[in-house]
């Protein structure tokens, strides 16, 4: 076996090895669903993915906002203050961070969101609560999915460090509003309704505490 066949064979066996070792790390995910994150994951706890050439594209933003656009520039912002941020992994958090906070409030159960709520959007969400209990009004809700997500706005405060970005949510739900009775007196278990949110989500670049919190709600 002359010497060059024995090389040939060398470099086959090495790309074997190293295409096996990528799929043992990679894996294969059928049917895998990720359990909701909460809130203080939004924050990506990894480096970016998105490494930007100085003065070139950043896709991170610019897949989610105009290049150039005020947003953009409070995103960059964002990042020089906090390398590690990346919008993408907040968004991801943050869809799953929706449902979590909507059903709290549909169920009328505060207690496992509160970190995640400013004092102004908790004090709102506990008068709405306790008009319902005190009505004897009680509300079913399933959170069907997200049918949209967008960055709306976003802002940076270079003397505060503070960070707002703010996403507009349509989802779909289905809810049952029930008198004391149990009689429903709104809404359907059937009915798939669209619920559209304005949310803005708030917090300090560069701080050890990873928690955006809820500090305004709209439509």
């Amino acid at each position: 076996m002359n010497s060059s066949l024995i090389q040939l064979l060398v470099l086959a066996g090495i790309a074997i090895f190293l295409i096996l070792k990528l799929r043992s790390v990679l894996g294969t995910r059928d049917g895998f669903e990720k359990p909701p994150v909460p809130l203080e994951d939004v924050r990506p706890q990894v480096k970016r993915e998105f490494e930007v050439i100085e003065g070139g594209t950043d896709r991170d933003i610019t897949d989610h906002v105009p290049e150039g656009s005020d947003a953009a520039k409070a995103l960059a912002e964002m990042k020089r203050a906090e390398p590690d941020f990346a919008l993408t992994p907040f968004l991801q958090g943050a869809r799953q961070a929706y449902e979590m906070i909507l059903m709290a409030f549909e169920r009328g159960d505060l207690d496992a969101i509160r970190d995640f709520l400013s004092d102004e959007v908790e004090a709102s969400f506990e008068e709405v609560i306790r008009a319902r209990e005190a009505q004897g009004l009680t509300v079913e809700a399933n959170f069907i999915g997200l049918k949209e997500m967008a960055v709306q706005e976003a802002t940076f405060d270079k003397v505060s460090g503070f960070a707002e970005l703010t996403v507009r949510f349509i989802g779909e739900l289905t809810s049952v509003v029930r008198d004391k009775n149990g009689n429903a007196i709104e809404g359907d278990s059937k009915s798939i309704k669209r619920q559209r949110d304005v949310w803005t989500f708030a917090r300090k670049m560069g701080s050890s505490d990873p928690n955006w919190q809820l500090v305004a709600t709209g439509e």
